[in-house]
């Protein structure tokens, strides 16, 4: 049976055809195991958790490339009222595919049934700061419309969509010089606002955005990034801690 992300095709524009085929080329240059490697860990011993978001594209009413985007709840014991990506930790019965568990968390979350998205690609994984190994999936909504939010409001608190291309600009953007596990490098911060909310978006969420909209434009940010070097010694993780 046809799922409804394929019937949805038939009405997409040239432009989101043509960017969904080149995300389907696209290769990850470096997996999970690499990064685990790079770390200190044995992949096949690695403490650390695995979790997948999902970066959900659709084209806006001006023909502008949007990201669904939450915000956290504020009852949650980590990362509470924070702005993120759909997405979660990896279960058994997601069977190790990334896809599974990045549109499973967004219906859980959001209610975005997985017929509505289609996954075109995977990019390489990133480390959070609780050294969570996050990958991120990136998907097509065709038809937005065929989306209705439905928040959980046990994990979040709103949904609203940005504009991709905000993640490569110099504009309503901030940054601020950390050091974490001995190496400094830049966070970066976004400030969008909708027509009744303001909203900051940072982080690991702001660093896999801006991977993407790189990805996608097929250009560089027109600020300096300075993304950590994830080249540390063997450490111990808590499999526990909560992305």
């Amino acid at each position: 049976m046809e799922s409804a992300a394929a019937k949805s095709i038939s009405t997409a524009s040239s432009r989101l055809l043509a960017l969904a085929q080149q995300l389907r080329l696209y290769k990850a240059e470096e997996s999970t195991g690499k990064l685990i490697s790079r770390v200190g860990f044995q992949e096949s011993t690695s403490p650390a958790k695995k979790a997948a978001v999902l970066i959900c594209l659709f084209e806006g009413d001006d023909g502008d490339l949007r990201v669904i985007l939450t915000k956290r709840s504020s009852g949650l014991s980590t990362h509470s009222g924070e702005v993120s990506l759909p997405g979660g930790k990896a279960e058994e019965g997601d069977k190790d595919d990334d896809g599974v568990t990045a549109t499973r968390e967004a219906e859980e979350e959001i209610g975005l049934h997985p017929s509505l998205v289609d996954v075109v690609a995977f990019l390489e994984p990133f480390l959070s700061q609780h050294f969570l190994i996050v990958v991120p999936v990136v998907g097509i909504l065709w038809d937005r419309k065929a989306f209705n939010p439905t928040p959980n409001p046990a994990e979040v608190e709103a949904v609203f969509d940005a504009p991709l291309e905000m993640f490569l600009k110099d504009e309503n953007r901030r940054s601020e010089e950390i050091e974490w596990n001995g190496k400094r490098h830049l966070l970066h911060f976004f400030d969008y606002s909708t027509e009744d909310k303001d909203y900051v978006i940072w982080g690991l969420t702001a660093r896999i955005l801006i991977r993407v909209a790189s990805l996608v434009y097929q250009r560089p940010p027109a600020f300096v990034e300075r993304i950590p070097d994830f080249k540390y010694p063997r450490m111990v993780v808590n499999a526990e801690q909560a992305y």
